[in-house]
């Protein structure tokens, strides 16, 4: 074990994530950070396991998700939050952007001290995740972006309407039993008010 004592910037960039805006080309109307992002990400995503391990045969790690699905956007610290239009303007474009995350990613990897870096890679780095590890973040990724567009949609803001519709057909086209009943089960609640949630709560 290492005992030597050396400063790291690792969390002093991602304590960056709160200053990284998402959807910077559209017009908001309720601002959303990268870190607040994460964070839903990271419970939609715990949410998407339970569900596959308990109705679906799945066995997955839920707390390792969960984690991963914490840091599944950091390289942003250092590149930004490239928007969607142009990350997918052509796919010369996205396999660009795909390098410049990569390397984003191990420089942060590597900013971690010696003893927990691999620790670090496997929740950074999406190449050392499984198959479901991956799937799950990754679904729940677009399911946070679709409740935003519904958020903005509830308050007026028709600029979010073609990227509802987008998203909604790639939760579709998933074709996911865990994230089918996730839909069902939980996404009715969010078109609601306060008061009819709460009303519903103390019924």
């Amino acid at each position: 074990m290492t005992t030597e004592t050396k400063t790291s910037h690792f969390f002093a960039h991602l304590a960056r994530m709160k200053l990284i805006n998402r959807w910077p080309l559209m017009r908001n109307i309720s601002i959303e950070n990268v870190q607040e992002h994460s964070l839903q990400v990271a419970m939609v995503a715990h949410a998407l396991g339970l569900i596959k391990n308990k109705y679906f045969n799945g066995q997955v790690n839920v707390y390792k998700v969960a984690t991963i699905a914490l840091f599944h956007d950091v390289s942003e610290v250092l590149t930004g939050d490239l928007p969607t239009p142009v990350k997918y303007f052509n796919p010369a474009i996205q396999q660009e952007y795909k390098k410049i995350e990569k390397i984003a990613e191990q420089k942060l990897i590597e900013m971690a001290p010696d003893d927990f870096r691999d620790d670090y890679a496997e929740l950074i780095d999406a190449e050392l995740q499984n198959d479901d590890e991956r799937f799950l973040v990754k679904a729940a990724d677009v399911i946070c972006a679709y409740l935003k567009t519904l958020e903005e949609l509830s308050a007026g803001n028709r600029e979010f309407e073609l990227a509802k519709k987008r998203l909604n057909n790639i939760i579709q086209d998933y074709n996911s039993p865990e994230v089918k009943y996730f839909m069902e089960m939980y996404m009715p609640s969010f078109s609601l008010s306060l008061d009819e949630i709460t009303q519903e709560t103390l019924l």
